[in-house]
Formats: structure tokens, C-alpha cells, sequence
């Protein structure tokens, strides 16, 4: 089932893409990330020397901070830090730096308008991947030792029962459910040849995080886990493109 989207996209589509790195020039590390009009700045600062209260002190901290566009941090925000804050660790190589910390500020830019009241429970729905995607790039910036990189992506359950992929402000208005999904970046993974395994499954099968909200069947899932699978293979040529062979002042794009 297909469903037409008032941009003009398919069902399957990204929104244009865009990522710069090396923006800030006090922080270690930082990069912007953009899909469409929703856009996230991410600095990196670190590693510092000792770990929070609560932490393991033979391994690396990875501190997160979520900055609004406007207004105080809630309890969606804190939940997204969290997030943010445990991919990023199953990514980074938290035995090289012991009993240090590294920040992670995340600031929002501008979030498409995803704040109506009818969908607070579920808005700023493409923030989320966004803010991954642009930490991401900055701990690459400030060359922080990661495992491998990874690429989030939103997929949607539109009333309608069609899954669509990356949605706007106004699909989201007439959605019933989301799912967050993280995947590795096949291609950039840097684990040593015969071990591109991720907890313990093939990198090619693996999924990093996942996080649903809304009323989605196992059948809802599982599609957009493939319309999400296949999108990352999109996503991480994106990357390839910007990432590894980016000048610091420059600017990658892709539509």
C-alpha cells in the first residue's frame, strides 16, 4: 500500500540531506545535520579527565546534553539524551580512554515545527535520528575512536497502515505510531576483518537501537525495520561521501 505525500515523495524517500563538520571553533569536534527543514548541531568536547557519578571509571564516559530550540528541557528531552547517550556508547571505543569524559552537546536548530499539541506525545518525531546522525559526524570531527559509525532514520505508520519513511510535520499529524531505528554504516565499520559483528550478529543483519512509540503490530514493525534497512544503505553512502574526505570548511550535500 502507497499513499501520496504532499512533498511528492515516495512512501520510500529520504528529504534532502545535508551535513557539515568542523562549524565550532572552540569544540574538539562538531558537525550540523539536516533532513529537509529539521536541522541538529552537535559539539563534541572531551575526552576530559574523570568520569560522572554513577559511571565506570575503567571505561570512557559519553555525556550527553539535549539543547531545546526554545524553552526549558523536559522529560521527552531527558528520554532523548538517554538515547543518544547509549547509542553513542555501543559505538565508541570506551576502553581507550579510562576514567575520562567526553560531552556531547546537542542543539537544535530548527525542528520542521514539530510541536502541535495534538501530537506532543509523539512530536519532534525526525529530532531524534537527526541528533544521532549529527553526533555521529561530530565525534568523527573531534576524533574520538569509534568502533564504527552508524546512521538513524523514522519510519512512520500512517493511519492509513502505510509505512513511510522520514515524515514531516504534517504526516506526523496522521500517524499512529513511529519507529527509531539505528543501524551501522556497513561500509565505514573499522573492526577488525572477520569480526563485523555487532552484539553479537552479522553487521550486515545488526540493528543498533530501536525505540517505538504508538500502537505498532510485529507485522508494522518489521516493515519498517526493511523500508529502514534499506534506506540506511542510502544513508551511509551519504556519509562516505561527506565524512571521510570533507575539508573542514566544507559542506556535503545530497538530495
Amino acid at each position: 500500500m502507497e499513499i501520496d505525500r504532499v512533498d511528492g515523495r515516495t512512501a520510500n524517500q529520504l528529504r534532502p540531506l545535508a551535513c557539515s563538520r568542523n562549524i565550532l571553533n572552540r569544540a574538539h569536534g562538531s558537525a550540523s545535520w539536516s533532513q529537509g527543514d529539521t536541522k541538529v548541531l552537535a559539539a563534541v568536547y572531551g575526552p576530559k579527565a574523570g568520569t560522572k557519578k554513577n559511571e565506570n571509571p575503567e571505561k570512557a564516559c559519553i555525556e550527553v546534553i539535549w539543547k531545546p530550540k526554545t524553552g526549558q528541557i523536559g522529560k521527552p528531552e531527558k528520554e532523548y539524551e538517554m538515547i543518544v547517550k547509549r547509542t553513542l556508547q555501543s559505538i565508541c571505543v570506551l576502553t581507550i580512554n579510562p576514567n575520562t569524559t567526553t560531552s556531547v552537546i546537542v542543539q537544535v536548530v530548527n525542528d520542521d515545527g514539530s510541536v502541535s499539541f495534538m501530537v506532543m506525545h509523539l512530536s519532534h518525531n525526525m529530532l531524534l535520528p537527526c541528533a544521532i546522525n549529527a553526533a555521529c559526524a561530530a565525534l568523527v570531527d573531534a576524533g574520538i575512536p569509534l568502533k564504527h559509525l552508524a546512521v538513524a532514520i523514522c519510519c512512520c505508520l500512517a493511519d492509513s497502515g502505510c509505512v513511510l519513511l522520514d515524515p514531516t510535520k504534517l504526516e506526523e499529524q496522521k500517524t499512529k505510531a513511529f519507529a527509531y531505528l539505528v543501524f551501522p554504516n556497513l561500509t565505514l565499520s573499522i573492526l577488525p576483518e572477520g569480526s563485523l559483528k555487532v552484539e553479537g550478529e552479522p553487521v550486515e543483519q545488526a540493528i543498533i537501537t530501536s525505540v517505538t512509540q504508538g500502537a505498532m503490530s510485529v507485522d508494522d514493525y518489521l516493515r519498517c525495520l526493511e523500508r529502514g534497512r534499506a534506506a540506511s544503505a542510502k544513508m551511509s553512502a551519504f556519509l562516505r561521501r561527506s565524512l571521510p574526505l570533507q575539508n573542514p570548511s566544507d559542506s556535503s550535500k545530497a538530495g
